[in-house]
Parts: structure tokens; C-alpha cells; sequence
């Protein structure tokens, strides 16, 4: 499990809706580079964008197992 920091302002998610920009790109705490759908953050959008801090997961072919805002 990896964990993250994202800070996406609602205009700037804004283009992922409108197809101009398709994945997101982030360093993890533990200094990988990860890069996935940005679709698999609609759940987390408020009127505000995306913030917080979040884990995900893989399994060992790189599908997706869980991703998750932590409290």
C-alpha cells in the first residue's frame, strides 16, 4: 500500500470531465512515482475539487486493489 498527498482545485479537475487530461500523476510518500485514471477519483470531488491524503493499492500486475482517502 502507497500513500499520497493530492491538492486538485475543482477548475483543474474540471479538465480531466472534459477529456483533456486523462491521468493523474503523483509521488507518494515513499517516493514512487504513480500514475492512474483519473476517473478513480470522481468518489472524492467536492465543490472544492480533491485534497486530502489517500492509499492505494495494487496487486503484483498492477490492477488496482483499493483506493481510499485516510481520516
Amino acid at each position: 500500500m502507497l500513500r499520497f498527498t493530492l491538492n486538485i482545485p475543482a477548475a483543474e479537475y474540471l479538465r480531466f470531465y472534459q477529456g483533456e487530461a486523462r491521468s493523474v500523476i503523483v509521488q507518494s510518500w515513499e517516493g514512487h512515482t504513480l500514475q492512474f485514471p483519473a476517473a478513480l477519483l470522481t468518489r472524492f470531488v467536492t465543490r472544492d475539487g480533491i485534497s486530502g491524503d489517500f492509499t492505494i493499492a495494487f496487486d503484483q500486475n498492477n490492477k488496482l486493489l483499493s483506493l481510499d482517502r485516510l481520516q
